[in-house]
């Protein structure tokens, strides 16, 4: 194979192994960025814990659709868990210890035992675009002397409130003792005037600092300095006076978002098939489509909680009735496991019973894009997930946010009271506040949040559009990487 290599190295593409973190969100979002780069012929191994492969075989057409692209290939590794785990609210924080000391070790091996994924029509890795929150990919590129890039799956505002955590420490901002939810954080630059404390990452929100969640924030993020890049799903004009200041630490920056949409520009270009790609680990019930095809347009307001988010009973129950004495339709996602220590089908309470046949419809989870781009959408009750908040903006429909935890209380924030495209409920969920922000924001501000809604959506597509900020970067992440075999 080395003479090979030899003869034809100079004419093999860059080979890009990508590792998200194995959570929904994370690997659907470097999925987007996996066939971008496919799609400008570069070679690509797509590292995939056993438990995300085995749901996207199942439930998505991912496996399939990829076979197009003869220099990509999905290489699967243990995330260290038991299948049994529920990988669910805040014990989906379990797979950092376990990806550290269980799968890392076994990655390095793999990379060993394989050559660096090489064979005689690939080269060996040239270059590791790795999650933004797998510390020991910075360990193992150091050693192996391969160039790494992290992409950072969550936006620029929480990344960066994440990196200023040793500054709130020092200003006495982030101890949970003592300071009003409401006050004003001022150790964050860029959001002085209106970041309060409750709109801290979740993991501030400790009563000691030598907190384990507070140190594994801190760490995790500061480390992003050790790459040679780093790579954002965002696009300047959404974030452009946050990114200036991760520019002053991470000068090598490439904010190519919202990848999504971008991706669909991208296939559309290559007259590719540009169907939305999917990376759920959930079955899609498209039934909710012909369902939303009989409404009037922006009559429904989408509710989903994303794949992680877990509430109890009674918060079901507020957001219920809430949600019916608003007066709107409603499509509502609701995995089986939501609630906490239950099957919602099998022990729905009377009152969800007796709902279902009004003016709503209730599925186990949806094509989530689809929906946000129907023409009877017009709001999204959301948890605040970065990927959530990008298609809702993409699809220019307003938001009503009920932040779950880490990054979504920091996206909240932003959606009410900067991008003013939204509704902010953090850290209530009583029937009434959830009744009023309905109807505000499908009726009595309907038009003011629509309105802007559609400007920020404008600006999206202009990002991903041919000349547009994250058209460029990402042809100069794509020439970057290219740069690195020569």
């Amino acid at each position: 194979m080395k003479n090979l290599m030899d003869s034809q190295g100079a004419k093999l593409p860059p080979h890009v192994l990508i590792f998200p973190v194995p959570i929904q969100g994370h690997v659907k979002s470097m999925l987007n960025l996996a066939e971008m780069l496919c799609l400008s012929g570069l070679d690509i191994t797509f590292m995939v814990s056993d438990f995300s492969h085995s749901r996207l075989l199942k439930h998505t057409t991912v496996v399939s659709r990829f076979k197009q692209y003869p220099g990509f290939c999905f290489q699967s590794i243990t995330d260290g868990l038991p299948d049994d785990h529920p990988r669910t609210g805040e014990q989906v924080l379990d797979i950092l210890p376990s990806t550290k000391n269980i799968t890392a070790p076994l990655f390095k091996q793999m990379m060993i035992e394989k050559n660096l994924f090489a064979s005689e029509t690939r080269r060996p890795i040239t270059c590791i675009i790795a999650d933004g929150v797998l510390t020991f990919a910075a360990d193992l590129a150091e050693e192996k002397g391969i160039p790494l890039i992290y992409f950072r799956t969550i936006s620029a505002c929480s990344f960066w409130a994440y990196f200023c955590i040793p500054e709130l420490i020092e200003a006495g901002e982030i101890s949970f003792e003592g300071i009003g939810m409401d006050q004003i954080v001022k150790s964050v630059p860029g959001m002085e005037g209106f970041l309060r404390f409750r709109d801290l990452p979740s993991f501030c929100r400790v009563k000691d600092i030598n907190d384990p969640k507070l140190q594994m924030a801190e760490s995790v993020t500061r480390q992003t300095t050790r790459a040679q890049a780093a790579i954002f799903n965002t696009f300047e004009d959404l974030e452009r006076p946050i990114l200036s200041h991760i520019r002053k630490h991470i000068t090598n920056l490439f904010t190519i978002g919202p990848n999504h949409s971008h991706l669909k520009l991208r296939l559309t270009e290559t007259k590719a098939d540009n169907s939305v790609l999917s990376g759920s680990f959930w079955a899609e019930d498209r039934n909710c489509l012909d369902w939303l095809n009989a409404q009037p347009p922006k009559s429904v307001i989408y509710v989903s909680f994303g794949s992680i988010t877990v509430v109890t009973r009674e918060q079901i129950l507020e957001f219920w009735h809430g949600l019916v004495n608003g007066g709107q339709r409603f499509l509502w996602v609701m995995r089986p496991d939501t609630i906490l220590g239950e099957d919602w089908k099998n022990q729905t309470p009377l009152e969800l019973e007796e709902g279902t046949k009004a003016r709503d419809y209730m599925v186990e989870w949806a094509p989530q894009e689809e929906v946000l781009n129907h023409e009877a959408v017009g709001g999204f009750l959301t948890h605040s997930g970065w990927n959530s908040t990008l298609e809702s903006i993409v699809a220019g429909v307003p938001m009503i946010c009920w932040p779950y935890f880490g990054d979504q209380t920091i996206h909240s924030r932003f959606v009410s009271d900067v991008w003013k495209i939204g509704l902010d409920m953090k850290d209530t969920c009583d029937r009434k506040i959830i009744e009023r922000a309905v109807r505000e924001l499908m009726e009595e501000r309907k038009d003011e949040f629509l309105g802007r809604s559609e400007n920020m959506a404008k600006l999206a597509r202009e990002a991903v559009s041919e000349g547009g900020s994250s058209y460029r970067n990402l042809d100069a992440l794509i020439d970057y990487i290219k740069s690195m075999i020569i």
